[in-house]
């Protein structure tokens, strides 16, 4: 059996002496996706956090190709190919769109060209700042510019938050083009539920910082019992 991309074991996890995450396990192989699923609070945000290396982790291991990487700093986790969308979108402002992807390139699927393809509202806006852009748009440059480090695995922190009907079915359709291309894996922490659960392979439902239940998305999708119980999601029934 081959090595998982990324694996938590027991992660227990916080900020100093507030623990957010209390024996945290899952696996995800190359290429595969995952949703995160919640109420707000739980600890989503904060797990992709961990993943990252900006939280301190008081128990358990996070393992990065087989490697033990829980005491490595983020920016070596990075390098290693793991990408993180945050739900600021933070880019450079006064850089233009092509700027802004360029100074994050390394080699790889992902290059300009690519990502315009991806995202044809930024190759129509690349001359523009990154503060002239609409919100939906500063989403999208966000992501492009992590998709242009070529990750080996991409955390989505609620990319669909606050944006438009519109925006929001563009980024949808980005966002499975992107799982359909086989060249990362995907980590998708999302409110919209039904959305996340339609564009990956497992889920894992997340309660007070411990994972409440896990399972095939396409299986939890038609569970209404337990997206009620625990995301308060009410799906018409078919």
């Amino acid at each position: 059996m081959s090595e998982p991309l990324l694996a938590l074991n027991d992660v227990r996890a916080g900020y100093g002496d507030s623990i957010v995450l209390d024996g945290m396990s899952f696996e995800i192989p190359e290429y595969g996706s995952l949703a995160v699923l919640g109420r707000n609070g739980v600890g989503k945000s904060t797990l992709l956090l961990t993943i990252m290396g900006f939280t301190d982790v008081e128990r358990g291991t996070i393992r990065w190709r087989g490697k033990d990487v829980t005491g490595k700093a983020a920016f070596r986790r990075a390098r290693a190919g793991i990408g993180w969308v945050p739900q600021e979108r933070d880019i450079f402002p006064t850089l233009t769109v092509e700027e802004n992807l360029t100074v994050a390139a390394r080699p790889g699927h992902w290059d300009i060209d690519a990502v315009y393809d991806l995202f044809p509202r930024l190759a129509e806006r690349r001359q523009n700042m990154g503060n002239q852009l609409s919100g939906g748009e500063q989403q999208m440059l966000t992501i492009a510019r992590t998709l242009m480090t070529n990750p080996a695995i991409l955390l989505l922190d609620e990319p669909l938050e606050g944006l438009a009907p519109v925006v929001v079915e563009e980024l949808t359709a980005a966002i499975e083009q992107m799982g359909s291309a086989g060249h990362s894996a995907l980590v998708l922490v999302e409110q919209h539920a039904e959305i996340a659960l339609s564009l990956t392979q497992n889920a894992i439902v997340i309660e007070r910082g411990t994972i409440a239940h896990r399972g095939a998305s396409k299986d939890l999708l038609e569970d209404h019992a337990v997206l009620d119980r625990y995301i308060g999601l009410k799906l018409a029934e078919t």
